[in-house]
Protein backbone atom coordinates (compact mmCIF):
# COMPACT_ATOMS: atom_id res chain seq x y z
CA UNK A 1 0.00 0.00 0.00
CA UNK A 2 1.38 3.42 -0.90
CA UNK A 3 1.87 5.95 2.01
CA UNK A 4 2.11 9.57 2.01
CA UNK A 5 4.30 11.51 0.00
CA UNK A 6 6.06 14.41 0.90
CA UNK A 7 8.06 14.39 -2.43
CA UNK A 8 7.47 18.14 -3.62
CA UNK A 9 7.90 16.65 -7.71
CA UNK A 10 5.12 17.47 -9.55
CA UNK A 11 4.19 15.13 -12.28
CA UNK A 12 2.59 16.32 -15.41
CA UNK A 13 0.47 14.94 -18.10
CA UNK A 14 1.95 16.03 -21.06
CA UNK A 15 0.67 13.15 -23.68
CA UNK A 16 -2.01 10.93 -24.25
CA UNK A 17 -2.59 8.11 -27.10
CA UNK A 18 -5.41 5.66 -27.54
CA UNK A 19 -6.20 2.61 -29.57
CA UNK A 20 -9.55 1.47 -28.84
CA UNK A 21 -12.35 -0.87 -30.70
CA UNK A 22 -14.13 3.08 -30.07
CA UNK A 23 -11.52 4.54 -32.34
CA UNK A 24 -8.10 4.93 -33.69
CA UNK A 25 -6.71 8.03 -31.82
CA UNK A 26 -7.87 10.36 -28.34
CA UNK A 27 -9.89 12.50 -31.05
CA UNK A 28 -12.13 9.96 -32.29
CA UNK A 29 -11.97 7.77 -29.22
CA UNK A 30 -13.44 10.25 -26.88
CA UNK A 31 -15.80 11.28 -29.24
CA UNK A 32 -17.34 8.21 -29.27
CA UNK A 33 -16.52 7.66 -26.05
CA UNK A 34 -18.82 10.53 -24.67
CA UNK A 35 -21.31 11.21 -28.17
CA UNK A 36 -22.42 7.78 -29.25
CA UNK A 37 -25.46 5.61 -27.74
CA UNK A 38 -24.00 2.67 -28.41
CA UNK A 39 -20.61 0.88 -28.58
CA UNK A 40 -18.84 -0.34 -31.98
CA UNK A 41 -16.55 -2.94 -32.55
CA UNK A 42 -18.17 -6.08 -31.22
CA UNK A 43 -17.18 -8.52 -33.37
CA UNK A 44 -17.01 -12.96 -33.50
CA UNK A 45 -13.86 -13.35 -33.74
CA UNK A 46 -13.09 -16.83 -35.68
CA UNK A 47 -10.65 -17.97 -32.59
CA UNK A 48 -14.19 -17.83 -30.77
CA UNK A 49 -16.04 -19.69 -32.78
CA UNK A 50 -18.77 -22.27 -30.73
CA UNK A 51 -17.64 -20.68 -27.15
CA UNK A 52 -20.45 -19.89 -25.16
CA UNK A 53 -19.23 -16.42 -25.29
CA UNK A 54 -18.14 -15.92 -28.75
CA UNK A 55 -17.34 -12.30 -29.36
CA UNK A 56 -14.84 -9.07 -27.70
CA UNK A 57 -14.45 -5.58 -28.56
CA UNK A 58 -11.67 -5.93 -31.60
CA UNK A 59 -9.91 -2.57 -32.95
CA UNK A 60 -11.30 -1.92 -36.49
CA UNK A 61 -9.46 0.16 -39.24
CA UNK A 62 -6.07 -0.17 -38.51
CA UNK A 63 -3.43 -1.18 -41.05
CA UNK A 64 -0.39 -2.37 -38.45
CA UNK A 65 1.59 -3.19 -41.54
CA UNK A 66 0.82 0.58 -42.76
CA UNK A 67 1.71 2.14 -39.83
CA UNK A 68 4.57 0.88 -38.66
CA UNK A 69 6.08 -1.48 -41.67
CA UNK A 70 6.28 -4.73 -42.56
CA UNK A 71 9.57 -5.23 -41.30
CA UNK A 72 8.73 -4.03 -37.68
CA UNK A 73 5.31 -5.19 -37.06
CA UNK A 74 6.69 -8.99 -37.83
CA UNK A 75 8.90 -8.45 -34.80
CA UNK A 76 5.53 -7.53 -32.16
CA UNK A 77 3.02 -9.06 -31.19
CA UNK A 78 -0.62 -7.50 -31.77
CA UNK A 79 -0.74 -6.24 -28.44
CA UNK A 80 2.94 -4.49 -28.66
CA UNK A 81 1.94 -3.01 -32.02
CA UNK A 82 -1.12 -1.54 -30.51
CA UNK A 83 1.23 -0.01 -27.92
CA UNK A 84 3.34 1.42 -30.27
CA UNK A 85 0.74 2.98 -31.90
CA UNK A 86 -0.64 4.64 -29.15
CA UNK A 87 2.70 5.32 -27.36
CA UNK A 88 3.90 7.41 -31.00
CA UNK A 89 0.49 9.40 -30.34
CA UNK A 90 1.39 10.12 -27.57
CA UNK A 91 4.63 11.34 -27.80
CA UNK A 92 3.73 13.81 -30.52
CA UNK A 93 0.94 15.32 -28.42
CA UNK A 94 3.28 15.31 -25.90
CA UNK A 95 5.69 17.36 -28.66
CA UNK A 96 8.54 15.29 -27.70
CA UNK A 97 11.14 12.94 -29.70
CA UNK A 98 14.54 11.36 -30.14
CA UNK A 99 15.88 15.12 -31.42
CA UNK A 100 13.94 17.12 -27.94
CA UNK A 101 14.99 14.25 -24.98
CA UNK A 102 18.13 12.95 -23.98
CA UNK A 103 17.11 9.20 -24.18
CA UNK A 104 19.08 7.93 -21.19
CA UNK A 105 16.47 10.17 -18.97
CA UNK A 106 13.00 8.58 -20.83
CA UNK A 107 11.73 5.75 -18.80
CA UNK A 108 8.36 3.51 -20.42
CA UNK A 109 6.49 1.22 -18.28
CA UNK A 110 3.81 -0.34 -19.60
CA UNK A 111 1.42 -2.93 -18.09
CA UNK A 112 -0.48 -6.06 -19.50
CA UNK A 113 -2.29 -9.23 -18.65
CA UNK A 114 -1.37 -12.04 -20.24
CA UNK A 115 1.30 -10.01 -23.54
CA UNK A 116 2.06 -12.25 -26.50
CA UNK A 117 -0.68 -15.21 -25.33
CA UNK A 118 -2.58 -15.61 -28.51
CA UNK A 119 0.90 -16.16 -30.23
CA UNK A 120 1.88 -18.34 -27.54
CA UNK A 121 -1.08 -20.94 -27.99
CA UNK A 122 -0.89 -20.70 -31.89
CA UNK A 123 3.14 -22.04 -31.77
CA UNK A 124 1.94 -24.71 -29.02
CA UNK A 125 -0.48 -26.20 -32.16
CA UNK A 126 1.95 -26.06 -34.61
CA UNK A 127 4.43 -28.04 -32.24
CA UNK A 128 1.17 -30.55 -31.30
CA UNK A 129 0.64 -30.75 -34.96
CA UNK A 130 3.23 -30.41 -36.55
CA UNK A 131 6.30 -31.19 -34.90
CA UNK A 132 9.73 -28.92 -32.96
CA UNK A 133 10.41 -27.93 -36.30
CA UNK A 134 7.59 -26.19 -37.16
CA UNK A 135 7.24 -23.46 -33.89
CA UNK A 136 8.47 -20.18 -34.44
CA UNK A 137 11.96 -18.74 -33.28
CA UNK A 138 10.48 -15.65 -32.64
CA UNK A 139 8.04 -17.04 -30.17
CA UNK A 140 9.79 -15.96 -27.12
CA UNK A 141 10.62 -12.46 -27.30
CA UNK A 142 6.82 -11.65 -29.27
CA UNK A 143 4.87 -13.67 -26.33
CA UNK A 144 6.65 -12.45 -22.89
CA UNK A 145 4.71 -9.56 -20.84
CA UNK A 146 8.03 -7.38 -21.82
CA UNK A 147 6.93 -7.04 -25.38
CA UNK A 148 5.01 -3.71 -25.52
CA UNK A 149 7.63 -2.10 -23.67
CA UNK A 150 10.85 -3.29 -25.20
CA UNK A 151 8.96 -2.88 -28.65
CA UNK A 152 7.87 1.37 -27.17
CA UNK A 153 11.46 1.75 -26.38
CA UNK A 154 13.34 0.45 -29.53
CA UNK A 155 10.47 1.76 -31.60
CA UNK A 156 11.02 5.37 -29.78
CA UNK A 157 14.75 4.85 -29.09
CA UNK A 158 14.58 5.47 -25.65
CA UNK A 159 17.69 4.20 -22.92
CA UNK A 160 16.32 4.83 -19.42
CA UNK A 161 14.29 2.04 -17.72
CA UNK A 162 12.18 -0.07 -19.83
CA UNK A 163 9.98 -2.26 -17.53
CA UNK A 164 6.48 -4.44 -17.71
CA UNK A 165 4.40 -4.46 -15.03
CA UNK A 166 1.38 -7.76 -14.68
CA UNK A 167 -1.18 -7.27 -11.93
CA UNK A 168 -4.02 -8.91 -14.46
CA UNK A 169 -6.64 -6.10 -14.69
CA UNK A 170 -4.48 -3.81 -12.78
CA UNK A 171 -1.64 -3.77 -14.80
CA UNK A 172 -2.20 -0.23 -16.96
CA UNK A 173 -2.90 1.92 -13.33
CA UNK A 174 0.35 -0.30 -11.37
CA UNK A 175 2.02 0.40 -14.53
CA UNK A 176 1.08 4.20 -14.37
CA UNK A 177 1.72 4.33 -10.40
CA UNK A 178 5.13 3.03 -11.45
CA UNK A 179 6.31 5.51 -13.67
CA UNK A 180 5.05 7.99 -11.04
CA UNK A 181 7.33 6.73 -8.15
CA UNK A 182 10.45 6.59 -10.75
CA UNK A 183 9.59 10.47 -11.63
CA UNK A 184 9.71 10.96 -8.18
CA UNK A 185 12.89 9.42 -7.37
CA UNK A 186 14.91 10.99 -10.03
CA UNK A 187 15.29 7.79 -12.14
CA UNK A 188 13.68 9.44 -15.26
CA UNK A 189 12.42 12.71 -16.28
CA UNK A 190 10.20 11.39 -18.95
CA UNK A 191 8.27 8.33 -18.63
CA UNK A 192 5.92 6.58 -21.57
CA UNK A 193 3.35 4.11 -19.79
CA UNK A 194 -0.06 2.59 -19.74
CA UNK A 195 -1.10 -0.36 -20.86
CA UNK A 196 -1.62 -2.42 -24.05
CA UNK A 197 -3.39 -5.82 -24.69
CA UNK A 198 -4.92 -8.24 -27.27
CA UNK A 199 -5.87 -11.73 -26.67
CA UNK A 200 -8.46 -14.14 -27.74
CA UNK A 201 -7.24 -17.32 -26.50
CA UNK A 202 -9.74 -19.99 -26.36
CA UNK A 203 -8.58 -21.54 -23.34
CA UNK A 204 -8.38 -18.26 -21.58
CA UNK A 205 -12.09 -17.73 -22.76
CA UNK A 206 -13.36 -21.14 -22.13
CA UNK A 207 -12.13 -21.01 -18.69
CA UNK A 208 -13.53 -17.64 -17.75
CA UNK A 209 -17.00 -18.14 -19.06
CA UNK A 210 -16.74 -21.08 -17.27
CA UNK A 211 -15.89 -18.71 -13.98
CA UNK A 212 -18.88 -17.13 -14.83
CA UNK A 213 -17.34 -13.95 -15.60
CA UNK A 214 -17.85 -13.05 -18.87
CA UNK A 215 -21.29 -12.56 -20.78
CA UNK A 216 -22.90 -14.78 -22.58
CA UNK A 217 -25.49 -12.43 -23.94
CA UNK A 218 -24.74 -13.95 -27.67
CA UNK A 219 -28.17 -12.43 -28.94
CA UNK A 220 -27.42 -9.28 -28.39
CA UNK A 221 -23.55 -8.92 -28.03
CA UNK A 222 -23.67 -4.86 -28.30
CA UNK A 223 -25.47 -4.83 -25.70
CA UNK A 224 -23.46 -7.59 -23.61
CA UNK A 225 -21.12 -5.04 -21.29
CA UNK A 226 -24.16 -2.99 -19.27
CA UNK A 227 -21.84 -2.25 -15.97
CA UNK A 228 -24.46 -1.15 -12.67
CA UNK A 229 -27.38 -2.32 -14.72
CA UNK A 230 -29.54 -4.77 -12.78
CA UNK A 231 -29.44 -7.17 -16.01
CA UNK A 232 -25.64 -7.34 -16.09
CA UNK A 233 -24.24 -11.03 -16.51
CA UNK A 234 -20.42 -10.59 -17.38
CA UNK A 235 -17.43 -8.44 -18.81
CA UNK A 236 -16.91 -8.51 -22.57
CA UNK A 237 -13.11 -8.51 -23.09
CA UNK A 238 -11.56 -6.08 -25.80
CA UNK A 239 -8.33 -5.26 -27.38
CA UNK A 240 -6.16 -1.66 -27.19
CA UNK A 241 -4.05 0.32 -25.65
CA UNK A 242 -3.93 3.73 -23.51
CA UNK A 243 -0.04 5.32 -23.48
CA UNK A 244 0.40 8.45 -21.44
CA UNK A 245 3.32 10.67 -21.26
CA UNK A 246 4.44 11.57 -17.84
CA UNK A 247 6.73 14.36 -16.99
CA UNK A 248 8.08 16.10 -14.03
CA UNK A 249 6.40 19.07 -14.27
CA UNK A 250 10.05 21.33 -14.02
CA UNK A 251 11.50 19.63 -16.97
CA UNK A 252 8.13 20.44 -18.98
CA UNK A 253 8.08 24.17 -17.79
CA UNK A 254 11.58 24.18 -18.88
CA UNK A 255 10.50 22.89 -22.32
CA UNK A 256 7.37 25.47 -22.70
CA UNK A 257 5.45 22.29 -22.34
CA UNK A 258 1.79 22.41 -21.81
CA UNK A 259 0.15 20.06 -18.95
CA UNK A 260 -3.25 18.16 -19.45
CA UNK A 261 -3.64 17.46 -16.14
CA UNK A 262 -1.76 16.48 -12.94
CA UNK A 263 -1.07 12.94 -11.42
CA UNK A 264 -1.38 13.97 -8.01
CA UNK A 265 -1.31 9.80 -6.57
CA UNK A 266 -1.32 6.27 -6.29
CA UNK A 267 -2.50 3.75 -4.26
CA UNK A 268 -2.57 -0.08 -4.12
CA UNK A 269 -3.42 -2.77 -1.87
CA UNK A 270 -3.82 -6.54 -1.93
CA UNK A 271 -7.19 -8.44 -0.91
CA UNK A 272 -5.25 -11.36 0.46
CA UNK A 273 -8.40 -11.92 2.58
CA UNK A 274 -10.03 -13.09 -0.46
CA UNK A 275 -11.99 -16.10 -0.86
CA UNK A 276 -10.44 -16.76 -4.52
CA UNK A 277 -8.17 -15.23 -6.86
CA UNK A 278 -11.38 -14.06 -8.80
CA UNK A 279 -13.82 -12.74 -6.11
CA UNK A 280 -13.40 -8.46 -5.29
CA UNK A 281 -12.49 -7.58 -2.08
CA UNK A 282 -14.10 -4.56 -0.19
CA UNK A 283 -11.19 -4.51 2.43
CA UNK A 284 -8.31 -4.29 -0.23
CA UNK A 285 -10.28 -1.76 -2.66
CA UNK A 286 -10.59 0.50 0.61
CA UNK A 287 -6.82 0.16 1.30
CA UNK A 288 -5.90 1.21 -2.21
CA UNK A 289 -8.68 3.85 -2.26
CA UNK A 290 -7.29 5.39 0.89
CA UNK A 291 -3.76 5.20 -0.11
CA UNK A 292 -4.38 7.15 -3.27
CA UNK A 293 -6.20 9.71 -1.03
CA UNK A 294 -3.10 10.45 1.44
CA UNK A 295 -0.44 9.87 -1.12
CA UNK A 296 -2.25 13.22 -3.51
CA UNK A 297 -2.68 14.92 -0.24
CA UNK A 298 -6.56 15.00 -0.76
CA UNK A 299 -9.59 14.57 1.50
CA UNK A 300 -12.36 12.12 -0.38
CA UNK A 301 -14.45 15.39 -0.95
CA UNK A 302 -12.32 16.80 -3.11
CA UNK A 303 -12.90 13.84 -5.49
CA UNK A 304 -15.83 14.97 -8.04
CA UNK A 305 -15.78 12.33 -10.87
CA UNK A 306 -14.63 8.34 -10.18
CA UNK A 307 -13.90 6.41 -13.69
CA UNK A 308 -14.47 2.89 -11.76
CA UNK A 309 -13.21 -0.42 -12.71
CA UNK A 310 -17.03 -1.03 -13.37
CA UNK A 311 -16.68 -4.76 -15.68
CA UNK A 312 -20.01 -5.97 -15.68
CA UNK A 313 -19.84 -8.62 -13.13
CA UNK A 314 -22.63 -9.19 -10.43
CA UNK A 315 -20.24 -9.33 -7.51
CA UNK A 316 -18.04 -6.73 -8.88
CA UNK A 317 -19.88 -4.07 -9.69
CA UNK A 318 -21.65 -4.56 -6.51
CA UNK A 319 -18.65 -4.88 -4.13
CA UNK A 320 -16.75 -1.78 -5.86
CA UNK A 321 -19.91 0.62 -5.63
CA UNK A 322 -20.00 -0.09 -2.10
CA UNK A 323 -16.87 1.20 -1.11
CA UNK A 324 -16.95 4.03 -3.30
CA UNK A 325 -19.62 5.50 -1.52
CA UNK A 326 -18.51 4.18 1.69
CA UNK A 327 -15.06 6.32 0.84
CA UNK A 328 -15.74 8.95 -1.35
CA UNK A 329 -19.74 9.57 -0.44
CA UNK A 330 -22.22 10.50 -2.72
CA UNK A 331 -20.32 13.25 -4.36
CA UNK A 332 -18.94 12.32 -7.12
CA UNK A 333 -19.69 11.02 -10.57
CA UNK A 334 -19.15 7.27 -11.35
CA UNK A 335 -18.97 6.03 -14.52
CA UNK A 336 -17.44 2.69 -16.62
CA UNK A 337 -16.41 3.41 -19.98
CA UNK A 338 -15.75 -0.23 -20.49
CA UNK A 339 -19.20 -0.49 -22.72
CA UNK A 340 -17.36 1.41 -25.28
CA UNK A 341 -14.41 -0.20 -24.97
CA UNK A 342 -14.63 -3.56 -23.52
CA UNK A 343 -12.85 -4.80 -20.84
CA UNK A 344 -9.04 -4.26 -21.86
CA UNK A 345 -7.81 -6.58 -19.29
CA UNK A 346 -4.16 -5.65 -18.87
CA UNK A 347 -4.85 -2.17 -21.01
CA UNK A 348 -7.91 -1.11 -19.08
CA UNK A 349 -5.54 0.79 -16.39
CA UNK A 350 -3.99 2.95 -18.89
CA UNK A 351 -7.10 3.63 -21.52
CA UNK A 352 -9.58 4.74 -18.32
CA UNK A 353 -6.70 6.98 -17.17
CA UNK A 354 -6.69 8.48 -20.44
CA UNK A 355 -10.26 8.97 -20.35
CA UNK A 356 -10.22 10.43 -16.44
CA UNK A 357 -7.56 13.23 -17.86
CA UNK A 358 -9.60 13.74 -20.95
CA UNK A 359 -12.87 14.14 -18.55
CA UNK A 360 -10.88 16.69 -16.47
CA UNK A 361 -9.83 18.94 -19.68
CA UNK A 362 -13.53 18.77 -21.03
CA UNK A 363 -15.48 19.06 -17.53
CA UNK A 364 -17.33 15.98 -19.16
CA UNK A 365 -18.20 12.75 -17.90
CA UNK A 366 -18.56 9.86 -20.07
CA UNK A 367 -21.87 8.40 -19.95
CA UNK A 368 -22.20 4.22 -18.79
CA UNK A 369 -23.85 3.21 -21.98
CA UNK A 370 -25.61 0.28 -21.86
CA UNK A 371 -27.07 1.13 -18.40
CA UNK A 372 -30.87 0.89 -18.62
CA UNK A 373 -31.78 0.04 -15.06
CA UNK A 374 -29.23 0.71 -12.32
CA UNK A 375 -29.01 -2.17 -9.65
CA UNK A 376 -30.38 -0.72 -6.60
CA UNK A 377 -27.54 -2.34 -4.47
CA UNK A 378 -25.52 0.29 -6.29
CA UNK A 379 -25.53 3.02 -4.09
CA UNK A 380 -23.53 5.66 -6.28
CA UNK A 381 -24.55 8.55 -8.64
CA UNK A 382 -23.54 6.61 -12.23
CA UNK A 383 -23.53 8.66 -15.12
CA UNK A 384 -25.91 6.87 -17.59
CA UNK A 385 -27.17 7.24 -21.12
CA UNK A 386 -25.55 10.19 -22.09
CA UNK A 387 -22.31 12.70 -21.00
CA UNK A 388 -22.86 14.66 -18.29
CA UNK A 389 -20.92 18.00 -17.92
CA UNK A 390 -19.65 19.36 -14.22
CA UNK A 391 -17.17 20.99 -12.45
CA UNK A 392 -14.54 18.77 -11.91
CA UNK A 393 -10.99 19.77 -10.53
CA UNK A 394 -9.74 16.43 -9.30
CA UNK A 395 -11.33 12.43 -10.54
CA UNK A 396 -9.74 9.25 -9.88
CA UNK A 397 -9.44 5.94 -11.95
CA UNK A 398 -9.59 2.54 -10.27
CA UNK A 399 -8.83 -0.97 -11.32
CA UNK A 400 -9.05 -3.89 -9.76
CA UNK A 401 -7.36 -7.56 -11.01
CA UNK A 402 -7.93 -11.50 -10.23
CA UNK A 403 -5.28 -12.44 -7.82
CA UNK A 404 -6.58 -9.21 -5.33
CA UNK A 405 -4.53 -6.32 -6.86
CA UNK A 406 -6.20 -2.82 -6.52
CA UNK A 407 -4.98 0.02 -7.80
CA UNK A 408 -6.06 3.76 -8.22
CA UNK A 409 -4.62 6.97 -9.41
CA UNK A 410 -6.19 10.68 -8.44
CA UNK A 411 -5.30 13.10 -11.13
CA UNK A 412 -6.35 16.84 -10.90
CA UNK A 413 -7.03 19.15 -13.87
CA UNK A 414 -3.99 21.43 -14.13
Amino acid sequence: MSTARHDPIAVAVTGLGLVTAAGIGVKETWSQVTGATAPRGVRRPPSLQDLPCDFMYTVGGLDIDAVLGVASSRLMDRFAQLAVVAAREAVADAGLGPDIWDSTRVAVVIGSAHGGLDFYDEQQSALTARGARRVSPRLAPLSVVNGAAGSVARDLGTRGPSLAVATACSSGTDAIGTALQLLRAGACDIAITGGAESMSSRAVFAGTCNAKALSTRTEDPAAACRPFDVDRDGFVVGEGAGILVLERADHARARGAGSRAAVLGYGAATSSEASSPVAPSEAGIELALRAALTDADVGPGDIQHVNAHGTSTVMNDLVEAAVLHRVLGDGPLVTSTKAMTGHTLGAAGGIEAAFTVLALENQLVPATVNLQTQDPGVPVDVVAQSARTARLNCAMSTSLGFGGHNSVLVLARD
